[in-house]
């Protein structure tokens, strides 16, 4: 496969739908995908492996349920943070936010288990970037 550089910033200019990822590129069995994102996600959560947050634009909010209660954790512009697998957690951005996640391919946006999945939340394991 050959591989060409990508700026992310022409990544997120190539789509305009919002909780819906697009791959950007893969590194070993994980995906770099990035996303744009608005309002409220919802609670969800994956049994088998942590989510990677990097907030490129915006500032985004995860909420989380943890053994010691619940939790809002502020991203602004350039912070990462990781959910630990097992932990539910929503993201919202109520301003919007541009993020870029890696997940192991095939990982659902949506978790293992969850909410009942909202019309603006595409249920999806990553689309391909199209440029």
């Amino acid at each position: 496969m050959t591989q060409e550089p990508v700026l992310l910033a022409d990544a997120l200019a190539s789509f305009d739908a919002l909780w819906s990822p697009r791959i950007v590129t893969s590194v070993n069995d994980y995906d770099v995908r990035v996303a744009k994102v608005r309002g409220e996600h919802l609670w969800h959560a994956h049994d088998d492996t942590d989510e990677f947050f990097l907030v490129l634009d915006g500032e985004l909010f995860l909420s989380l349920r943890e053994p010691a209660g619940e939790r809002t954790v502020r991203l602004a512009k350039g912070a990462v943070f990781t959910v630990p697998r097992g932990t539910e957690h929503r993201p919202y951005a109520p301003t919007g936010a541009a993020i870029l996640l890696f997940e192991p391919t095939g990982t659902s946006s949506v978790g293992d288990r969850h909410d009942d999945v909202p019309a603006h939340v595409d249920a999806t394991t990553g689309h391909p970037l199209s440029t």
